[in-house]
């Protein structure tokens, strides 16, 4: 009941954030920027200032689907970002930028979190396993394993998710650091297009610290379900 209610608080919190996110990326969309230049146009401008030559910048299905993929290389834009020329385009497509400089540049938290990747991935089958058995009542079957060994590994766990939830955080901040201080160093924004930009990264931004704070929420929970059948 514990989880669920976390679950629920956070899945709320995560929605009013979502929609502000939403709500700040269509007011901003309706400023023409002074420069008059396309979020592709801009992404492409920023990696040749930074000189990364080796990543694709393409138009992606999807509304803040924007993305940068480290496996293929290519900063990833949803049609509204690469066609648009306004400052929440412009602020994502430089967002986007910042990681493909973060990567060619081996920016340590990032490296960190790609580490965390596979582990977060088999974390994942091993926490599926362990409710499955726990829906199905297999800690009945005594000589597998105990309740308490459960909740050890799901602890474990969820310190993989909560870890990989809070190394994500810097890795955006960063992001967001190295295209605002690009695009008003390169003069692409102006003073009141820059708020703009800075505004937008602000929410976008949130649903990473939401995101961390429900990982966290959880881990705690289930350190408290433990502790408490120790006392």
């Amino acid at each position: 009941m514990g989880l669920l209610v976390i679950g629920i608080v956070f899945m709320i919190i995560g929605s009013i954030v979502s929609g502000r996110l939403k709500s700040k990326f269509r007011e901003y969309s309706q400023t023409r920027l002074t420069q008059n230049l396309t979020g592709a146009e801009i992404a492409r401008l920023m990696l040749a200032d930074n000189g990364v030559h080796d990543v694709q910048v393409i138009s992606v299905d999807g509304q803040l689907t924007d993305h940068y993929n480290p496996m293929n290389k290519t900063v990833n834009l949803s049609h509204e970002v690469f066609n648009g020329r306004n400052a929440a385009a412009a602020a994502v497509a430089a967002h986007e930028c910042g990681h493909a400089i973060q990567h060619a540049t081996a920016y340590p938290m990032l490296e960190f979190r790609s580490a965390m990747v596979p582990i977060q991935n088999v974390t994942s089958k091993i926490m599926n396993f362990i409710f499955i058995a726990m829906m199905f009542g297999a800690f009945a079957a005594k000589g597998l394993f105990s309740f308490d060994t459960a909740l050890i590994v799901i602890i474990g766990s969820y310190s993989v998710f909560a870890l990989f939830a809070v190394i994500t955080l810097p890795v955006e901040f960063d992001a967001s650091k190295r295209a605002l201080a690009w695009i008003e160093e390169r003069g692409i924004v102006n003073r009141q297009e820059h708020g703009m930009a800075k505004d937008a990264l602000k929410w976008a931004a949130m649903t990473y610290v939401v995101a961390a704070l429900a990982a966290l929420a959880s881990l705690m929970y289930w350190i408290m379900i433990f502790m408490g059948r120790r006392d």
